[in-house]
């Protein structure tokens, strides 16, 4: 720990969200800006910083990206930007610099979370020192787990389960998949669980209908949906619902999560009481022989505006 200000940062698909860590781990209110607006991390983080003023700079700092991160370069998945980690951190004069997936972040957040940093969505109480599952749909979909270790400690899974295939279990679902995998030559999970593929969940539905896509955003799409004005909208966000608690079910069977799954990202907490009350839960826990093992098993909702950076600030304080 330093008695300078670190800096972190959130990068999404459409934005970047910066903020100062102060030295006793506690985060600024973050400043949201567009990727678009920059040719990359360091030139927005430069403009963030030429915000701040005077004071000490920071010498540490830790993104969180969405992007799998497996070497020096960072190729963001839904976005534009390219980057070399040694690069921004030269360029941004840091002594330390940590580059994470952001459902990373999120994973080492959950254990720090208040009761009002999440709605609770069913099952009992969350097994001590068992696995823990961390999911969410965004621009994409975040994937990650935390698992304990012998110390003590815990460690957060970089994973990008959110484009493993999606599978349906009905067949309504099956023709979705099939006039998608007509559009993609891969339907991942992200093609549907996210604010993109609900647009394209959307637009097979009105196909298969044989009624015009007459909506292009999520919003539009989840607001229509909610109020319900349009069916096939209510229809779409009612499968979203239940094929997240499909992939859901999944995660917490392969990571063996008996200490819960949290659904983070920014499309649900929107449409909190929408979601509580749809059918997630129900297609969470519907395994088959394996029902019985899911149904203890807690899910909630992260609430929190910002878990990726409470995990961010514990990485750089550390």
């Amino acid at each position: 720990m330093t008695d300078t200000p670190a800096l972190i940062a959130d990068i999404g698909g459409t934005h970047v969200r910066f903020a100062l860590v102060s030295p006793d781990g506690v985060p600024g209110e973050p400043t949201i800006m567009r990727c678009a607006d920059y040719a990359g991390p360091a030139q927005a983080a430069k403009a963030y910083l030429s915000t701040i003023g005077g004071g000490a700079r920071p010498r540490r700092g830790a993104f969180a990206v969405a992007s799998p991160i497996t070497g020096d370069v960072v190729d963001l998945t839904n976005s534009a930007w390219h980057f070399s980690t040694e690069a921004v951190r030269v360029e941004l004069g840091l002594e330390r610099f940590d580059v994470i997936n952001d459902f990373t972040a999120v994973a080492l957040s959950v254990r720090h979370l208040a009761e009002d940093d999440k709605l609770k969505l069913g099952g009992g109480e969350a097994a001590p020192n068992a696995p823990i599952a961390v999911l969410g749909p965004g621009t994409g979909l975040g994937v990650s787990a935390l698992v304990p270790d012998r110390s003590g400690g815990w460690i957060a899974l970089a994973a990008e389960g959110g484009h493993v295939t999606m599978a349906s279990t009905n067949d309504q679902e099956d023709q979705v998949l099939a006039w998608l995998r007509k559009r993609f030559d891969h339907v991942s999970a992200e093609r549907i669980l996210s604010g993109p593929g609900l647009v394209n969940l959307y637009e097979a539905m009105a196909a298969l209908r044989a009624r015009p896509a007459v909506y292009t955003t999520p919003d539009a799409i989840s607001q229509r949906g909610l109020d319900g004005s349009c069916l096939i909208c209510r229809d779409s966000l009612d499968m979203f619902f239940a094929m997240l608690g499909t992939i859901a079910g999944n995660l917490a069977l392969s990571v063996g999560a008996r200490g819960g799954v949290y659904i983070a990202g920014g499309v649900l907490p929107r449409m909190r009481q929408a979601f509580a009350q749809s059918g997630f839960r129900r297609r969470f826990e519907d395994k088959g022989r394996f029902q019985d093992y899911l149904a203890p098993i807690p899910t909630w909702l992260v609430i929190h505006p910002q878990p990726a950076f409470m995990g961010l600030a514990g990485l750089v304080t550390a």
